[in-house]
């Protein structure tokens, strides 16, 4: 069942000139999968402990997940081990390809649904899909500079390391590219706010600008795979 929480923005229709309402609705894990994994390109399903859709005229034409992360390194990394349950991910952000509306108002609107909690929300751009993070910079993320790329483990089904051992991968391993490290401090507390700035353990830099590069919607990213040589 879809459940309505309230309308929250209006855009313009560029093929009929009328305005045209959009509400924000709670989705169920399955609503949430069902939608992403025809459309998103990394063509995996995440973690996810909170789910919004945008719906317009009965249609949902964008989903936005968030997820506990999988690292415990990363979420005791990002503001101390103090503050480690608190970190939470945005891991999928995704539209139909009739959608020309920019996200950023979905963005928003679903972290401030999410300030309730008091997240510490970490996000990615990913350079190999020539991503900048635009929708973060337009929801004032902070920027904290970009990863570097490292190699994962790969075996069969490109599954995530978590789920095999080192006798199941045969030497295989998988390029992960540099991304775009963003940060938000989902809360109304402004003293909270203040302590989560005050313990961040990364550098504030200026956003990144560049050309973003879209990609075609149910195209997924092949991995890229490399074998390592023992000597």
């Amino acid at each position: 069942m879809l459940i309505i929480v309230t309308e929250f923005t209006i855009y313009q229709s560029k093929r009929e000139g009328e305005q045209m309402k959009g509400e924000i609705i709670y989705l169920e894990y399955k609503q949430a999968v069902d939608f992403l994994l025809p459309k998103h390109y990394s063509g995996r399903v995440p973690p996810i402990s909170h789910a919004f859709g945008w719906m317009i005229d009965g249609e949902l034409v964008a989903v936005c997940t968030f997820g506990k992360p999988a690292s415990n390194s990363l979420c005791k990394g990002i503001c101390g081990i103090e503050y480690s349950d608190k970190v939470y991910e945005l891991n999928r952000l995704c539209r139909v390809e009739s959608l020309e509306h920019q996200l950023s108002s979905f963005v928003g609107a679903c972290l401030r649904r999410l300030r309730q909690h008091d997240y510490i929300i970490v996000s990615y751009a990913d350079t190999e899909m020539n991503h900048n993070g635009y929708i973060y910079q337009a929801t004032n993320w902070i920027y904290t500079g970009a990863t570097k790329q490292r190699t994962d483990k790969y075996t069969k089904g490109n599954k995530h390391s978590r789920h095999y051992d080192n006798d199941n991968q045969n030497g295989l391993r998988k390029v992960r590219s540099s991304k775009h490290r963003y940060i938000y401090f989902a809360t109304h507390d402004k003293r909270i706010k203040e302590e989560y700035l005050n313990s961040l353990n990364y550098p504030i830099k200026p956003y990144p600008k560049g050309e973003n590069k879209k990609y075609k919607l149910g195209e997924y990213l092949k991995p890229n795979i490399i074998k390592v040589v023992r000597k």
